[in-house]
Order: C-alpha cells, then structure tokens, then sequence
C-alpha cells in the first residue's frame, strides 16, 4: 500500500511538472514569437526566429551544451542563452518520457555570439551546484575510409566514391612513410555537406562495402582542431608534413632558411613530419606560402600553420559527426539529422564529477581476452588508427593524444628522492616540445610511486587533465574502471 501510495505521488509530480513546464513554454513562444516542434527526438525552438531574411548563420554559429539537468527546459535555459546574442535555433534532445537527455545545441546567428557564449556559460552553474559546459559544434563533413590498397592512387580512390556516393568533394590521401609511390592503407573522403556524408556513411556502413575486391572501413573522420583566429594570427611554428624518414633536422633548417637566412629558431621532427618555430610569425608565414608544395630530399611536402594547444577550447567531444573544436572522439552523441545514439560505452548524457557533480560511472572498458585460432587472418595496423576505448592505460592514451594533435611524443625525465621510510620514491617529469603556442609544455604530477611504471602513469595522468581536464576525466574514470575489473593495481587513478 505504501509502494502504491508513493508510486501514485510520484505520478502525480510528473503530472504538475508535466502541467508547469508546458506553462513555461506557452509563456516563452507567447513572449518571443519563436515557433517550437518536436520530432526525431528533438525539440527546435526558432530556426529560423521570427522575421528572419536570407540563409542559415555560416559554420561555426552553433555550440553545444552538456550537463543539463533533465528537468530542466526551454522557459529556464533560452533566457540564459540570449545573454550571449540574438539565438536563431536551440535544440533541446528530448526522452520519450517528456525530460530532456542532458544535452542541447544552440545556434546563434553571428559566430562572435556563439564564441561569447562559451566565454561567459562554460561551467556556468545553471542551478545551485549543477554546473553546464559550453563548447562550439560543428559540422563534419568528412568520412574516413581505411583498408583502402595501398597502391591506388588519389584520382582512383575519387573517381570511384564518386561512383557510389553523392557530395563527394575531394579525397585526401597520405604518402607512405617510407614508400612515397604508395598511400598508407587509408582516405578521407570530403562531401560538399554534413548531409551529403552523413547518407554516405549509412549507406556504406554496414560493412559489406568493397573498392577493388577489399572490404573497406567507413566511419567518421576525427574532426580537425578548430582554434580561434586571434590564437592563430600569434602562431610563429609551422608543421611540416610528408617529409623522407631519412631526413635530417639540419636539412629541414637549411631549406627554410634559404628563403632569409636566421629566421629559423629551431626544428623538431618525428618519423616523416616536423615542427619548425620561427623567430617571428610574419617569416612563419612568408616561408609557409614559399615552402608548401616544395621537394625536400625528393619529397613534395605540405606545409601549415601548426594548431596551439587550445586550453580554454579543450572540453572535447565527438557527436558523432558534430563536433567540438577536438580531434579525439571520445563519446558519441546523436547527429543533427537523428536523433539515434553512437555511444563508447554507456553515458547518454556528459554527467561526471566536475565542480562537485556526480557521475552515474565510466563508460564500461571491455577488457576480456579472446583465443587464438590457427589460421585466423592478421591485419597489420597502427595503434593511432583506434578509437580511444582501446586503450587502458594513460601512458599510452597521451601518445595517442599527442598524435591526433600532431605534436610529438611525449618525452618522460626520470626523477627520485626518499621518503620518510627510507624508501626510493619515483617521479617522471613529461616534456612535450611541439606545443606551439609557448605555453607551458612539461608537467610533474604532485605524487609519488614505488614503481617506475606507477610513476610514468601518474605522470601521463596528470599531463592529460591540465591538457583537456573533462574529456582527461572521463577517459580517466574509464581507465581506472579497467584496473578495477582486473585487480590490476591497488593505486586507483585520480586519487
């Protein structure tokens, strides 16, 4: 009778809250003349708003919002947004029970607003101790291919997307390290629209999909890095691309210098790409546009502005073909043109303990073994070519890190002392020489270990949270999810 009696009141709250909310909300489309729908698991409110002329805001008007609380709608959250500037759309995610899934984009109609809402929201708190995370979002208009014959070239590899997809742009196809007249096994495939890629990769998904008698992979291409323009125009580092394995930090030095002798400060290079920093941005830039295209020991190079570590931009997500300014991928969220969920692991919503909130867990870390059968077929692959759920420990998460950012890998400084029992107490400092942006670039965790690996984790821990704090948490909290399952370690992570 009491289950009933309590089932009955909680029924009854659904209903006022239910009854209260829909007030809010005539109350709210009555006061600015915004029309509202729901449908695909969304509601749009506006897009476009009352008396609105001419396209769409451009690419980089919207931003999405995460750790909503999920009683919480349109009448209390459009007000908070408009401080920002005039909103031209907010989609709130919707459950079919009537509370939103914890997550919204809002569409501004000037990218200035959209850069002032992150300024002034991001951990906004939106309730007493419920804090919001703002971060732009953006279209991805590009799909990764891999398993793509290594001897094709560019033009096959266009010619026959354009065969079985529409939109098709351009395709971008890396050089083999060590074998220039070969690719690297993979493309990326660039439509003319978020659309146009988002019905190619459901066409091409299911995994059936063949070019030239191989199987290939489709999925998402990690988005590039966007970094604000007034961050780029400080830049004075280039990154160079396509370079022989064989080539020398000396000879990289000479060939820039060449165009106005000394303005090269110095040069970093890894395997077949490099960092060159410059004693002045205007000689970055005037060697950027002389350089680009040249041979440098037989190799046409390709040559850019390198992308600064974007500390303000750095809570990261991938929605699964909508994206923050990261290239890592590390949840799934729905995509504009669905309302479905690709999600690593089980969070539908970005609820982790940041600034004293509760996380409901990680996201489950799958970390069962498999037997070996004979005659089981082996694919050579790289470790950067995996997601980040593969990986289960931050040692090797922060290389994977440093390689989707097109740094160079971090580089470990072993130190010791003793401590107050005499034992030798351990400490890696992690120096990252490609940050570009001058700022800081080694970290030293405020810990100590028995164990040199106990170190080197704690090390490569405590670099990922001041790189990218949120997205470092959750991958952390997943990592630590792992160790716990397999009793690996008594040391949990984020101690």
């Amino acid at each position: 009778m009491h289950e009933e009696n309590k089932a009955s009141a909680n029924g009854r709250g659904k209903i006022r809250s239910v009854s209260r909310n829909e007030t809010g909300l005539l109350a709210l489309m009555e006061k600015t003349g915004y029309s509202m729908v729901q449908e695909n698991g969304q509601r749009k409110f506006g897009g476009p708003p009352p008396g609105w002329k001419g396209p769409a805001p451009p690419r980089g008007c919207e931003v999405f919002v995460g750790k909503i609380p999920h009683d919480m709608y349109e009448d209390e959250l459009v007000p908070v947004f408009e401080r920002a500037g005039k909103i031209y759309e907010f989609r709130l995610m919707m459950e079919f029970s009537g509370e939103n899934r914890g997550y919204a984009f809002v569409t501004y109609t000037t990218k200035e607003e959209a850069q002032l809402a992150i300024k002034i929201l991001n951990n906004y708190e939106i309730r007493p101790g419920k804090f919001i995370g703002v971060c732009v979002s953006l279209d991805n208009c590009r799909l990764f291919l891999g398993a793509i014959p290594k001897e094709k070239k560019k033009e096959e590899i266009l010619n026959e997307m354009k065969k079985v997809t529409e939109g098709v742009v351009d395709v971008i196809v890396y050089p083999n390290a060590t074998d220039k007249t070969k690719n690297r096994g993979f493309a990326f495939v660039e439509y003319e629209s978020h659309r146009a890629a988002a019905m190619a990769r459901r066409r091409l998904i299911p995994g059936t999909f063949q070019l030239w008698g191989h199987t290939i992979k489709v999925d998402w291409a990690d988005p590039e890095k966007e970094v604000d323009e007034e961050t780029m125009q400080r830049v004075k580092v280039l990154y160079v691309r396509n370079l022989m394995i064989s080539t020398t930090e000396d000879t990289i030095k000479a060939e820039f210098n060449k165009f106005k002798p000394g303005v090269v400060e110095r040069v970093k290079k890894l395997r077949d790409y490099a960092f060159v920093h410059f004693f002045h941005r205007e000689d970055a830039v005037a060697a950027m546009s002389v350089m680009n295209g040249k041979c440098i020991d037989g190799a046409s190079i390709e040559v850019t502005l390198a992308k600064p570590v974007n500390k303000e931009g750095t809570w990261k997500q991938h929605f699964n073909g909508q994206m923050s300014p990261s290239s890592e991928n590390l949840l799934g969220f729905p995509n504009k043109d669905d309302g479905h969920q690709k999600s690593l692991g089980k969070p539908a919503s970005l609820a982790v303990r940041l600034n004293g909130q509760h996380s409901p867990g990680p996201p489950e870390v799958e970390r069962c073994t498999y037997p070996f059968f004979p005659g089981m077929k082996l694919t050579p692959i790289s470790m950067y070519s995996l997601k980040s759920i593969h990986f289960s420990s931050a040692v090797m998460y922060l290389d994977y890190f440093c390689n989707k950012n097109n740094w160079a890998p971090p580089e470990y400084h072993l130190y010791s002392t003793t401590g107050q029992d005499g034992k030798i107490l351990l400490v890696y400092k992690v120096l990252l020489p490609s940050i570009a942006d001058g700022s800081q670039s080694y970290f030293m965790p405020d810990k100590l270990s028995t164990t040199v690996e106990g170190a080197k984790e704690l090390a490569a821990q405590f670099t990922l949270l001041h790189l990218a704090p949120e997205q470092a948490y959750i991958i952390l909290l997943s990592l630590n999810a792992a160790r716990w399952n397999s009793r690996a370690s008594c040391t949990p992570y984020l101690a």
